[in-house]
């Protein structure tokens, strides 16, 4: 990366940053939208496909998980290529892979299109936050990256509504040809608005690390997915979990014996980083698995259609946007930790309030709970995003950014499949007495999900589907209850640490990250 601009207020890059954000915001915004847009669709596509649970959530995994274990990859690629390139690259292979999505006539091509959109959005993401770290001083990038968070909370909570709407006037496909528009116009603006940074000195990349990354984070996310299907205690699952926490262990010891790690280890000796990426952490593992979840509320316990679904679920938007935009402000007189730690705790005391929903909670409670929820990881995920950027040197904001999109996508990923897993879990024992009259075929197949119980019950007659239903329905309300227990559960240890660790302003990067020996060459 180009360290720093010499004279700033004189160079065209810097006199374009506000609109060059907007590009960038542009170029996230299908980020956050895709990683929503689907959970509406979800019921469909089972109905559709004929889906299973694990195939369902590999629907959102396959994404995330791709796009989670190449980014440091395509950081590094961006550094040595350019920033600007791979952004545009990242956005046609985004662009091409929506295509594909939009047409495929099974679960396992959407899932191998999710799998490619994964590869766009790893070239994306980190190209936008290390283009604004270049183009933004440090007295503005607060607030730019507080525009970034709130953009990319908006595509989140926007997501929803939006796949309502095309599921209520088109076939299910165009929840992804949505995409198609948006990258053009990231594209046509780009090569107008965006500057080009590169690495002047570019060394080899850290394949063996890439490699390790992506296998670790596969197989431990592949396991506990598979885990409700085959049960927590099943030889099997137990091998493969102690397996990736196996390869992730070899992965520390490579990144701190190779001289040119993907994953400089010396960053987490710095509070405002390590603190900063935790909290990402448990924000997106909180977020990502709560709308995977809450979705599937909506629709299959409160009887809500695709449309009716996301409308009411648009209060996560704004309460992301305002949350994330006013963030910057609060930390201005209180310091980060102290709104990171609130955002946090704020998020525990809503988690603990929804395992009191019943099947039919009033939407005023629901509602306000998104924006509560929303506004709260606004206060996490901006100041804690700024908090990493500016814990380490400007020449090494790439694998600053890298990191930060690798923990929130990591995490999410992880809260997909153990939220999701929990609830399986849940709502499987909770069936068994339900079932037990049923075929065994029958059995299977209502005890495996809330949708396809309800499946089930509709070729049925109706004195023993109506019992059934209502069985499901709160099997899955008891289910969620306990889900998002664990979440509270992770935020308030998150909340504490927080507090405790975090310094509350910026300080100088440490002299051990800015020695050569430590220092990622990957992403100067």
């Amino acid at each position: 990366m180009q360290t720093t601009i010499a004279d700033p207020a004189q160079t065209t890059a810097y006199k374009r940053r506000w609109f060059t954000l907007v590009v960038l915001s542009t170029s996230l915004l299908i980020i956050g939208l895709d990683n929503t847009i689907l959970n509406v669709a979800i019921p469909t596509l089972q109905r559709e496909f004929n889906a299973s649970a694990t195939s369902l959530q590999w629907m959102v995994d396959s994404y995330i998980l791709v796009f989670a274990g190449l980014l440091l990859t395509m950081g590094a690629l961006g550094d040595r290529f350019g920033r600007k390139r791979a952004l545009q690259v990242g956005l046609v292979i985004f662009g091409l892979s929506s295509l594909f999505a939009t047409y495929a006539d099974s679960s396992a091509q959407l899932i191998a299109a999710r799998a490619l959109m994964g590869i766009g959005g790893a070239l994306i993401m980190p190209s936008t936050l290390s283009i604004i770290t270049n183009v933004f001083p440090r007295e503005e990038r607060g607030k730019a990256i507080g525009i970034w968070a709130a953009v990319a909370g908006l595509g989140i909570g926007i997501g929803p509504v939006t796949g309502g709407l095309l599921l209520e006037n088109f076939w299910w496909g165009s929840v992804f040809f949505i995409n198609i528009p948006i990258v053009l116009i990231a594209l046509i603006a780009g090569l107008v608005l965006v500057p080009e940074s590169r690495d002047p000195n570019p060394v080899s990349l850290d394949i063996p690390g890439a490699i390790l990354s992506i296998a670790a984070v596969t197989t431990l996310v592949y396991f506990i997915i598979e885990a409700p299907t085959h049960g927590w205690t099943n030889l099997s699952i137990i091998s493969g979990l102690a397996g990736g926490a196996i390869l992730v262990a070899i992965f520390i010891v490579w990144e701190l014996r190779t001289d040119h790690p993907m994953l400089n280890l010396a960053f987490f000796k710095n509070l405002r980083f390590s603190a900063g990426a935790g909290a990402i952490s448990i924000g997106f593992f909180a977020l990502f698995g709560m709308i995977f979840g809450m979705t599937q509320y909506l629709q299959f316990v409160q009887g809500f259609t695709p449309l009716e679904a996301g409308l009411r679920m648009i209060p996560i938007a704004f309460g992301m946007a305002i949350g994330a935009g006013l963030s910057h402000r609060l930390v201005g007189r209180l310091g980060t930790n102290r709104v990171v730690a609130a955002g946090l705790f704020g998020l525990t005391a809503l988690f603990v309030s929804i395992s009191f929903w019943q099947t039919d909670t009033s939407y005023w409670v629901i509602g306000t709970t998104f924006f509560l929820l929303a506004f709260s990881m606004g206060n996490v995920m901006a100041p804690s995003t700024d908090a990493v950027m500016g814990a380490v040197p400007e020449a090494n904001a790439g694998i600053a950014s890298a990191m930060n999109d690798v923990t929130r996508q990591v995490a999410g990923a992880f809260g997909v499949a153990v939220i999701g897993s929990v609830i399986n879990t849940v709502f499987n024992s909770r069936m068994q007495d339900v079932v037990a009259s049923l075929p065994p075929e029958a059995a299977h197949a209502a005890s495996d999900s809330v949708g396809a119980a309800a499946r089930v019950a509709s070729m049925l007659p109706a004195e023993i589907a109506a019992p059934l239903v209502a069985s499901a329905k709160t099997g899955f309300t008891d289910a969620l209850g306990v889900a998002v227990l664990v979440s509270a559960a992770i935020a308030i240890i998150g909340s504490i640490l927080v507090l405790r660790f975090m310094p509350a302003r910026h300080l100088e990067p440490t002299a051990d990250i800015e020695t050569p020996n430590q220092a990622n060459p990957h992403h100067q």
